[in-house]
């Protein structure tokens, strides 16, 4: 008799200390739960091995990286009902008995291994980044945790980021307009990128650096837009290749200069200004004031920088903070999150005057909708781009953040800062939120 999905649900519910919000369907064809709710697919006992020998996300996420969960329904729904059972649930039950104490979770353990089958677990998926080993942060690990990102194939990008090339928050406007129809997401990278070059006040003949320069689309747009002379760097070879052709199309090499180059080993300062748009997530609590000296050191008196990055929520203890194993294991290796109070604390303890701070949390959440549009409608290229792992990877990643923005779990924010000079004079408008050239 089929059975599975109703023993399932039970052992689930009995585990979480509440009703399961999803439909289950098993591999043996059985369905049990709400039947107006989306529905988790379990296609394989291989997901309950992985469960077993990676409780939590890191097991679910090799699961559904290789194929054997899935869901059917929203998948928006679906991660949002699961959030506050699964990933949400952490800070409350730290002070729970240990389940190896607790009898009840040891039936429900049993209960577990006796539907996933055979042991042991199969190997992780081929996505998942290999044991790293040594210090964190340091120039080779860094080189090798950015091409694991980014080295993936730039067709793949192109489907997913549209023709912007541009991978961090876009800028939709003011309230309503939001989204509205008709705004593309292309449109409102340009409004983005039109935005930290006002706010960093470039003219003509200013030296800009990009730091994370990615695909090459602020460097593009200050040079041609504001007649900056821009250096980028970047620690992936694909970016930087995408992103030369892109500006000999643009006819701007006179412009525009391009690196493979670790931050920490520019030294042709001083520059007028410096954007470091979604790359300070990579830098690491163990290294963020070395950046933001190093930053410091580059500009010239009264030059500005633009730090547009994602920040999270403070822990009431900051020494439980863990990174995101889904995250570190199959996007970011390495990569760290960071709350706002701490980053402007950094960056003023490193010599900046902190100007202006704007949030634009609820741009990125529809950002990361758009890419998973763009995701889903091309999935046949997108696999044929790189692989149907790494294309589920994305949309879970993608979608699992969308979810976190709109839920304030993460925000993100642009700070703008000026290495002031003795003289008090910052440069800056009265009012901050004026920006004039």
């Amino acid at each position: 008799m089929a059975d599975a999905a109703l023993r399932l649900t039970t052992l689930a519910e009995e585990l979480l200390g509440a009703p399961l919000p999803v439909r289950i369907r098993a591999w043996d064809g059985s369905e049990s739960g709400p039947p107006d709710a989306p529905a988790l697919i379990i296609r394989n006992r291989r997901a309950l091995r992985r469960l077993l020998w990676k409780p939590g996300e890191l097991g679910l996420a090799r699961a559904w990286v290789a194929g054997e969960i899935d869901v059917e329904g929203d998948l928006y729904e679906t991660l949002g009902l699961l959030a506050g059972l699964i990933w949400e649930r952490g800070a409350d039950t730290k002070d729970e008995v240990h389940p190896v104490l607790d009898p009840r979770m040891r039936a429900v353990a049993r209960g577990f291994v006796q539907i996933a089958g055979p042991w042991p677990p199969p190997a992780p998926p081929a996505e998942e980044i290999r044991r790293r080993h040594g210090a964190l942060h340091t120039k080779r690990r860094d080189r090798a945790a950015i091409s694991h990102h980014y080295d993936v194939g730039n067709d793949f990008y192109e489907l997913v980021l549209g023709p912007s090339m541009v991978y961090s928050c876009a800028y939709w406007g003011d309230g309503d307009s939001y989204g509205d129809d008709g705004f593309t997401l292309e449109d409102a990278q340009r409004d983005k990128l039109d935005l930290i070059c006002r706010k960093l006040a470039l003219k003509e003949g200013d030296r800009l650096l990009d730091v994370g320069c990615g695909w090459g689309s602020m460097a593009i747009h200050a040079a041609r837009e504001y007649g900056a002379r821009v250096t980028g760097v970047t620690l992936s070879r694909e970016q930087a290749a995408y992103a030369r052709k892109r500006v000999a199309e643009e006819g701007l090499t006179d412009r525009i200069e391009l690196r493979v180059q670790d931050y920490r080993d520019v030294r042709d300062g001083p520059y007028d200004a410096i954007s470091s748009i979604g790359m300070a997530e990579h830098v690491g609590s163990v290294k963020y004031r070395e950046y933001a000296d190093d930053l410091y050191a580059l500009l010239k008196p009264g030059g500005r920088l633009l730090n547009h990055q994602i920040a999270r929520r403070p822990e009431k203890d900051e020494s439980a903070y863990r990174i995101d194993e889904f995250i570190d294991a199959y996007v970011f290796p390495d990569g760290e999150l960071a709350p706002l109070g701490r980053t402007v604390g950094t960056l003023e303890e490193a010599g900046f005057e902190v100007r202006d701070v704007e949030a634009i949390r609820e741009h990125y959440a529809l950002t990361l909708r758009r890419w998973v549009a763009n995701l889903e409608d091309h999935w046949a290229e997108a696999v044929r781009a790189t692989s149907a792992g790494r294309a589920r990877v994305w949309r879970l990643y993608m979608a699992a953040s969308a979810v976190s923005f709109e839920r304030n779990k993460i925000g993100v924010n642009q700070i703008l800062a000026v290495r002031t000079p003795e003289s008090g004079a910052s440069g800056m408008p009265a009012r901050a939120r004026v920006w004039s050239g």
